[in-house]
């Protein structure tokens, strides 16, 4: 062995070997530092109670036969209730319906959000006004919203059929909610309606943040408003239109409150969304464990269909 590789080997703090560090410089390596925790607690106490125990309570109850109204206990089923599930046509159709949903009203959300952020971000006159009532329909509790809509659907009462009526579109009145063929797209679009505000409010977000620079080099590059915005603008809301998507599709897909004001999965099932038909085998019916692997098969098909979608946009991002 040379002479400087044994004093390299000696020396704590050489070129060849890192000095030892200190737990207190190790935790803060990996973040854990007391006070921040502490600061943290506030935060974390709420998230832990209201949303972790519930979910692992959610879990857990997946795998027994929990039942109301039993009186004997709760046994451990193990994969029963999932099991089960893979013949339960019901459920996957309520599935399928849900997945329609979800990839429908987030798409179409996006859509014509976008739209609306493009023209609120224009020097408008009464740009203002604009864009409190463009937020709300987003002010409104879901219920409100059914309610609402339920009357504007109405098939004698109801705003639609004597609009369409008056225009000549219409010779008879159609119950839309109560229609096979139109019950789905009507509630589609309640829930486009519903939805729309927040993603315009995060699209503008974005719009206000890319630099006016870069749109005026490209004008004056000769770039037309089509070119502008897909190679100014659309590049830099890229980051912003992955979230909005993702969480879109997340919150739609586990709608409730707005779907069941409206039909409670009906007419005949045909928008019975799976979080629908999960609630009525937990509260209407009492099978609770069964109910519970619903949500658990929900949660894992959701959770393997956005990682997928966000590795796939990731790497395009990168290449």
């Amino acid at each position: 062995m040379s002479l400087t590789a044994s004093r390299a080997k000696a020396v704590p703090g050489s070129r060849g070997t890192p000095p030892p560090r200190t737990p207190a410089q190790r935790r803060q390596a990996l973040g854990l530092d007391r006070d921040a925790w502490f600061l943290l607690l506030p935060a974390l106490i709420p998230i832990l109670v209201l949303s972790v125990g519930p979910l692992l309570y959610g879990v857990t109850l997946a795998f027994t036969d929990a039942q109301a109204g039993r009186t004997a206990a709760t046994q451990f089923v193990g994969l029963d209730n999932l099991l089960d599930l893979r013949h339960d046509s019901l459920f996957w159709e309520s599935f399928r319906i849900g997945l329609i949903w979800a990839v429908s009203v987030t798409a179409l959300q996006f859509v014509l959000a976008m739209g609306l952020a493009l023209l609120l971000n224009q020097n408008l006159r009464f740009r203002w006004l604009a864009r409190t009532l463009a937020l709300v329909p987003w002010a409104m509790p879901e219920v409100v919203v059914g309610i609402m809509w339920r009357l504007v659907y109405h098939s004698d009462a109801g705003v639609l059929n004597k609009t369409l009526s008056q225009l000549g579109l219409l010779h008879e009145n159609v119950d839309w909610l109560a229609d096979l063929s139109y019950a789905l797209p009507a509630v589609i679009a309640v829930g486009v309606w519903a939805g729309m505000p927040q993603t315009t409010v995060v699209l503008l977000a974005g719009l206000q943040n890319v630099p006016h620079e870069l749109r005026e080099a490209a004008q004056l590059d000769g770039a037309g408003l089509w070119r502008r915005f897909t190679t100014v603008t659309w590049p830099a809301l890229k980051p912003v239109v992955l979230a909005i998507t993702s969480l879109n599709f997340i919150w739609n897909f586990n709608s409730f409150g707005l779907v069941y004001v409206l039909t409670q999965g009906g007419p005949g099932g045909q928008t019975r969304l799976p979080m629908l038909f999960a609630y009525e085998e937990a509260f209407k019916y009492g099978q609770f464990g069964y109910a519970a692997a619903m949500g658990l098969v929900m949660v894992a098909v959701i959770a393997v269909l956005l990682t997928l979608f966000l590795r796939k946009k990731l790497k395009e991002d990168a290449a």
